[in-house]
């Protein structure tokens, strides 16, 4: 295949990343239900115990997330997205009938149900993004997920601003966007977001770095904007629009990336025949020889440890292709899975009861909150993919130590909410907001690195079991118990909390939580030692060789 072939594959892939960036930008809106929750109380007459478990639903439904694991070794990506784009749009269209008004409220068990398929029909388009997009670019794991969970992050900022701007946070309007929009997205999406076989060449691996800080300078370009536009506060509808046009243009900039390689290819075609001359291997082939060696001398350490041992190996070794039983009976899986869960759990309790915790601490406008926990959680989730990649590459820094990082720096911020000092809620949203990045970001490469790539689609969503399961423990029942046994009784069934002893055990009680995954990550970092000092010697060797020519 020629050098014109080779580029033109790239050019695809990078259109393909773009839409990927895309799907991930409207794939947050599980992160929004603040957004709307203070209306479902009202129109159903609920307790606060009530709606956090309807939050939970809205959670459960990442628990079938497992389906979407399946299914990608089975199904074509175009269809995973698919699947995800339909359930979506009921789910989230049935919220916005009932906000709306253009029916009566559903019983409390059916809007469980549709609150659940909303939340089910992110973990089919973060199955497709995350799967391919890791395979697409597997020397790159750290910006690519940093990028992706990033634009996530940001997704709650955008939905938000863009309902501010254009509807003046009109809960049912901002419910048709999240029914609408990502449908739409998903649906230009299935053309191009596909697995596509990768160079193994130095050049392309410095070139896919390079591209990378390319869409990290676009991603915080859209993050600086959006965090303007909240400290800007309210503004005529003609800025708002403004506003909302300038976003728009700033969300399709990626699309240069693409068009450059596109065009570099169609440049590269007059030099095709001295391509040409070093071979007309197929592109697989081309990776497959470039690891030939590699391979050789992993049959021949194999051997070698089998004359000795003359014992079977049980199980892989860490950084092997693992299956679900395998990475299900390894120590350090559930040591990253209990982790994961102090981590992503206590934040989902934060952002399912902004609302109420805002009210509490006397703001009654949280949209400010909302969009404050997304931005930061999009710099946490791009900085902790990126930065966590250069120090494994440059010293062998094990991830996990990044994660633990984000777990001691979450428990201050907890302990800051408790005290309830003037401004703590506008520290804590951002403290939250970042190590909550920090978390997404750093697990999703850790488990592609410590249990291979084969079955990842389906380890990777029972990791995201943490949702549902963190959204229960610290949102349905800690904070949902202790804020009911504070509240005062309101007429028609619901109640309301005021004042800083609402929520400041649940805040104790969190960080609590969040010291002990500490602790599990510093363990997890230390048994994973040896496994990132292998990568970090074979990066360097790699390195040396490719000089050495």
């Amino acid at each position: 295949m020629g050098y014109q072939e080779t580029y033109m594959f790239s050019a695809w892939k990078w259109l393909g990343f773009v839409s990927a960036v895309w799907v991930q930008t409207i794939s947050g809106n599980n992160y929004t239900f603040s957004n709307y929750s203070d209306a479902l109380k009202t129109l159903m007459n609920l307790t606060q115990l009530q709606l956090n478990n309807l939050s939970v639903a809205k959670d459960v439904g990442k628990a079938f997330g497992l389906l979407a694991g399946l299914a990608s070794d089975r199904l074509p990506t175009p269809v995973i997205l698919l699947i995800g784009a339909i359930e979506g749009l009921i789910g989230y269209g049935v919220q916005w009938l009932v906000v709306s008004q253009k029916i009566q409220p559903l019983p409390y068990w059916q809007m469980c149900i549709f609150l659940c398929m909303g939340g089910n029909s992110t973990t089919w388009m973060n199955t497709a993004v995350l799967v391919t997009c890791i395979r697409n670019f597997s020397r790159n794991r750290g910006p690519v997920s940093g990028i992706l969970k990033g634009y996530v992050g940001l997704s709650t900022a955008i939905f938000t601003d863009l309902c501010s701007a254009l509807f003046t946070d009109d809960p049912a309007k901002f419910l048709i966007m999240l029914a609408v929009i990502p449908f739409a997205v998903c649906l230009a999406a299935v053309f191009f977001l596909r697995e596509i076989p990768q160079s193994t060449t130095v050049a392309a691996e410095k070139e896919e770095t390079h591209y990378f800080a390319i869409f990290n300078i676009f991603a915080v370009v859209v993050a600086v904007y959006l965090l303007a536009y909240d400290l800007i506060g309210p503004t005529s509808q003609v800025v708002s629009l403004v506003f909302a046009t300038i976003l728009l243009i700033l969300l399709a900039s990626p699309l240069a990336v693409p068009v450059y390689a596109f065009v570099k290819s169609w440049r590269l075609v007059g030099f095709e025949p001295d391509m040409e001359r070093r071979g007309h291997e197929p592109f697989l082939k081309q990776e497959t020889k470039g690891t030939e060696t590699e391979k050789t001398e992993v049959v021949v350490v194999e051997r070698a440890e089998e004359e000795v041992a003359v014992v079977e190996k049980k199980r892989p070794d860490l950084g092997e292709d693992h299956t679900i039983m395998e990475a299900l009976g390894s120590w350090d899986f559930w040591l990253l899975f209990v982790s994961f869960l102090c981590g992503v759990g206590t934040g989902m309790a934060v952002m399912n009861n902004m609302a109420q915790i805002g009210l509490a601490l006397g703001h009654a406008d949280v949209s400010m909150f909302v969009s404050l926990i997304s931005i930061w959680g999009f710099f946490g989730r791009i900085g902790s993919g990126s930065v966590s990649e250069y120090f494994l590459k440059k010293v062998g820094t094990p991830r996990p130590l990044w994660n633990a990082a984000s777990q001691i720096l979450m428990a201050a911020g907890f302990l800051l909410m408790a005290l309830a000092m003037p401004g703590c809620l506008y520290i804590g949203s951002i403290v939250v907001g970042i190590c909550y990045g920090v978390r997404l970001a750093v697990t999703v490469p850790i488990a592609s690195e410590l249990f291979g790539l084969k079955y990842y689609g389906l380890i990777y969503n029972i990791l995201v079991l943490n949702l549902p399961i963190g959204s229960f423990l610290f949102s349905g029942l800690l904070a949902g118990y202790l804020y009911d046994a504070q509240a005062t009784p309101t007429p028609g069934g619901g109640n309301t909390c005021v004042g800083a002893h609402c929520y400041g055990l649940v805040f104790l009680v969190m960080a609590m939580a969040s010291v002990i995954g500490f602790g599990l990550d510093v363990l997890l970092a230390i048994r994973t030692k040896n496994i990132y000092s292998k990568m970090f010697t074979g990066w360097k060797l790699k390195k040396s060789a490719s000089s050495g020519h």
